[in-house]
């Protein structure tokens, strides 16, 4: 082949129209994750866009919207007792799941219904 595979540079999650103020509180606040200028010519399609490390989160407009109860985004992370402790004390609900071996991992759905995989690989 001539060509490779990289990096994952951005993953896009869909929200309602009006729901960048919820994205913002839910990603950058709750989450921590970085928000990033949207090249001016995207803006005007609403969403916002975050960054954690190298990988950047893009939050787009759909309308009519569906939320992603299945697919989702799967981020590792390090010191997941200490998420899920802060996500409680934040009212955020999260299912935990053992069903990957090795794994500590749990699901937490977005302010739109799309489902986000968090988990921390057991050493």
């Amino acid at each position: 082949m001539t060509f490779k595979f990289k990096a994952i540079d951005h993953i896009q999650l869909a929200a309602p129209k009006g729901s960048e103020e919820q994205a913002r509180k839910f990603f950058g606040e709750i989450l921590g994750f970085e928000e990033i200028e949207k090249p001016a010519e995207l803006k005007k399609r609403g969403g916002a866009w975050f960054q954690f490390g190298n990988c950047q989160i893009h939050v787009g407009i759909e309308e009519p919207f569906v939320p992603a109860r299945k697919a989702h985004p799967a981020f590792e992370m390090e010191n997941i007792e200490g998420l899920k402790q802060h996500l409680t004390s934040t009212g955020i609900d999260y299912i935990e799941d053992d069903k990957l071996p090795g794994a500590n991992r749990i699901y937490v759905n977005d302010p739109f219904g799309n489902r986000i995989e968090l988990l921390e690989w057991l050493k």
